[in-house]
């Protein structure tokens, strides 16, 4: 009964996952459309980087909606541990994706910057350049805010990972429509604002993209749980009463699951019944802690 509550759970989270991540690629398609478009008909290098930036956004929703279905699968003969980490690899892609994004726009914005410092003339943006940036932000802004509340409930890295990338996409926007608007109303002699706010944008673009896969990193490479974490850990285990010196404490990070292994000591002359008991009630302190799916390996010693 209980194997089959966590299963519907799973099920539900699942669901969650995929309707906003449904959602918002819906909203990136229709964006991302209406970008190039007015990036071709208003003249604008800026909107068409941001085009570019909301077709990402696209592609990291797929991602994200493959590699959920793939983690939320149970436990298997090839994969004991299940298949969590199927979505801190899908939350590295989108790091990934965008770091190339961010240096992209930043490789352009300096590339335009020099042509403009020798001499080149920048072409004047169009109004519904400006308008798409302008709708871009609010879209995009409203889009993040939804993902993420949705993503705490559903305890969701990937859904995180893919909010930020809606953030940076409101920021690039913020960035071109402030290029394209200083560009058309102050003058040809501003129209380098534009490139200038792209390569600003396309810093706080690189930071996100490094604070996303610098967690996927240390969880790919064992790293273990915070100080805080552990703390909690041996205070559950010394709560129980015969239970002491937990030692050999291992932790590590399995998608959005702990992987906990720890030895304790107690009385060598009590039951293997008594201790299996004991063992398993701190199993479920654990657990209720951390959560169901917490993997828990609990070695006991006697005393010494």
């Amino acid at each position: 009964m209980t194997e089959q509550v966590s299963n519907e759970k799973i099920i539900e989270r699942e669901k969650g996952i995929y309707r906003v991540t449904v959602m918002g690629s819906i909203v990136n398609l229709l964006l991302l459309v209406f970008k190039f478009i007015a990036g071709f008909v208003g003249h604008s290098a800026a909107m068409m980087a941001d085009a570019v930036h909301s077709l990402s956004d696209f592609v990291t929703d797929i991602i994200v909606i493959v590699f959920v279905r793939i983690s939320s699968k149970p436990e298997d003969e090839g994969h004991d541990y299940g298949h969590g980490k199927y979505e801190t690899l899908a939350t590295a892609i989108i790091g990934i994706v965008l770091l190339f994004v961010g240096f992209g726009i930043l490789w352009n914005g300096v590339s335009s910057i020099y042509r403009f410092l020798q001499g080149e003339p920048l072409q004047e943006p169009g109004i519904l350049a400006l308008a798409a940036a302008l709708i871009s932000i609010v879209l995009k802004e409203a889009l993040y805010r939804y993902t993420v509340l949705k993503a705490k409930n559903l305890n969701s890295q990937a859904m995180v990972a893919n909010a930020w990338h809606h953030r940076s996409d409101a920021l690039s926007s913020i960035g071109t429509a402030i290029g394209i608007g200083g560009a058309i109303l102050l003058g040809h002699q501003w129209r380098v604002l534009d490139p200038i706010a792209a390569v600003v944008v396309s810093f706080f673009i690189m930071k996100v993209s490094i604070q996303l896969l610098v967690p996927c990193v240390n969880e790919l490479l064992e790293k273990s749980l915070p100080a805080k974490v552990e703390n909690e850990i041996q205070d559950i285990i010394l709560s129980f009463p015969g239970v002491s010196s937990p030692h050999h404490l291992r932790t590590r990070r399995i998608g959005n699951y702990y992987a906990i292994e720890v030895h304790v000591r107690m009385d060598g002359k009590i039951s293997l019944e008594e201790a299996h008991r004991t063992a398993t009630a701190i199993e479920n302190k654990m657990k209720e802690m951390f959560g169901k799916n917490t993997h828990i390996g609990i070695h006991v010693e006697p005393l010494k």
